[in-house]
């Protein structure tokens, strides 16, 4: 991959292949649960003191789990995204039983749920080990994962620097090869960010194609959980593990016929891209991002690819996210109890505050807007595969740095605003992915989003893959760097 800088890796062997790989050698026997579970361990022992990514690990949870795997084998080995004992990281805002779950916040740094959110149940039953949570902001509320119960998570690329957020923990586990597949979650890109600035695999899916919301806003599509891996195929594999319809989430809706891995490997060369490098303007992009991203889009040229520089209409984009985004926080831990409000940082009151503070008709412009939106960017994906444009327009700031105070020299107002390549998909419910892209001079990776048409996620991941081929990758594992 262009600017790739010199990295080593030294890991256990297992740690260091790809999801798929691994998922072969567990169902043909060439390895077993419990050796790739002590890996992921061994992993995670080694590279942890660097990083701060896997903040809770359950190792003797996850060694009884295995125990179950023969009962859910006969149930479900034959089905799409069975995963067949390959442990993953669970991002911290979702509840696993018997593992402590604090949401990044001192009111609940001592919690251990007695319930698993409906999604992880569906994942360890098909086959998922979880081998432990990994770290978010309070909330999920940040493009930093950082949090008063664990403190930062570090870029594996350079230690010195942030992860993005909010599932900051779930990008660098995969990173640094500490597992092979996390579960994140996105608001405000907190699936893309941290992807990008780690290299790896992030996908914001549908509302309700990997679960819901929290059961509190069941019917809210503003936030959704969804798959990250190293390789665009592991991607695959996962968000299949995930699909499906249950009754518990008012949104949800059904697997597809055909896998979501299938396309992936099908996947044709011949794509068709439409590149907004600042979305119309829309937001601010630093030069030497712009400058990798014009790089990857003349490689997928050069592989037999179509890419055309266009954007579609995007009116009201920023207040119709903010509003939505608003009324999320005023109606989630906006309802707290006031004895966990007291312990939140002053952003999220911030969030919250602003959900108080709306209007009708700014709920009422939101709701118009978002509908004008989704018909723009659906007309315009008639004509393209996907639309390709920058995960963040910035590269990753120190680690003690909330957000940036600029981009390109234009000031940033709030942590939400040097977020704006996150809202296209959030407003519109269509789905976006997270790539690498390339490196920066200095040796940071950076991303590569791409935003696909309606329920569109087979299309997305093959123009993903053929993107991935195009540029060298994918990226694997890595020792942190100082």
């Amino acid at each position: 991959m262009q600017g790739a800088p010199q990295t080593s890796f030294t890991g256990p062997e297992l740690c260091a292949k790809s999801a798929l790989e691994v998922v072969t050698l567990l169902k043909s026997g060439a390895v077993s649960p419990a050796e790739v579970l002590e890996a992921s361990l061994q992993r995670i022992a080694q590279v942890e003191p660097a990083v701060n990514a896997v903040v809770t690990p359950c190792a003797a949870r996850a060694r009884n789990a295995l125990g179950l795997l023969p009962g859910r084998a006969a149930k479900n080995a034959s089905q799409p995204g069975w995963l067949a004992g390959l442990p993953i990281g669970v991002k911290d805002l979702t509840p696993v039983s018997g593992v402590r779950t604090t949401w990044g916040s001192l009111a609940f740094k001592d919690f251990v749920p007695q319930h698993t959110d409906p999604l992880i149940a569906r994942l360890e039953e098909r086959g998922a080990i979880v081998v432990g949570k990994t770290n978010t902001p309070e909330f999920g509320a940040g493009g930093n994962t950082t949090n008063a119960v664990f403190g930062p998570t570090r870029n594996p690329w350079n230690v010195a620097l942030n992860a993005g957020g909010s599932s900051g923990g779930a990008a660098v586990s995969l990173a640094t090869g500490e597992v092979w597949l996390s579960h994140g979650s996105d608001l405000a890109g907190s699936l893309r960010t941290p992807a990008a600035y780690s290299g790896v695999i992030g996908l914001r899916p549908s509302p309700g194609r990997a679960g819901g919301a929290n059961e509190a806003l069941g019917f809210s599509i503003e936030g959704v959980q969804g798959p990250m891996a190293r390789t665009v195929a592991d991607c695959a594999l996962f968000l299949d593990a995930m699909a499906g319809f249950d009754p518990v989430w008012p949104v949800s809706i059904e697997a597809p016929r055909t896998p979501f891995l299938d396309a992936v490997l099908r996947a044709p060369q011949d794509v068709r891209i439409g590149y907004a490098p600042d979305l119309g303007g829309f937001a601010f992009v630093d030069p030497a991002i712009r400058a990798v991203l014009d790089g990857a889009m003349r490689a997928v040229e050069g592989a037999g690819g179509t890419v055309e520089i266009d954007c579609p209409d995007l009116p009201g984009l920023a207040p119709t996210y903010r509003t939505l985004r608003a009324m999320f926080w005023a109606a989630l831990p906006g309802r707290a109890p006031a004895e966990v409000q007291a312990f939140y940082k002053p952003t999220l009151r911030q969030n919250i505050a602003q959900g108080r503070a709306l209007s009708a008709d700014a709920i009422h412009d939101a709701q118009r807007g978002r509908a004008a939106l989704y018909q723009s960017v659906r007309r315009f994906l008639e004509r393209f595969d996907v639309l390709a444009f920058p995960v963040m327009g910035v590269p990753a700031g120190p680690v003690e740095q909330e957000f940036p105070p600029e981009i390109d020299g234009q000031p940033i107002t709030d942590y939400v605003e040097w977020l704006r390549f996150s809202y296209l998909s959030v407003v519109t419910g269509l789905p976006a992915l997270s790539m690498p892209a390339g490196f920066l001079p200095d040796g940071m990776p950076v991303g590569l989003q791409l935003l696909g048409p309606p329920r569109g996620e087979a299309r997305l991941l093959a123009a993903a893959r053929a993107v991935e081929l195009a540029l060298g990758g994918p990226l694997g594992p890595i020792d942190p760097r100082d």
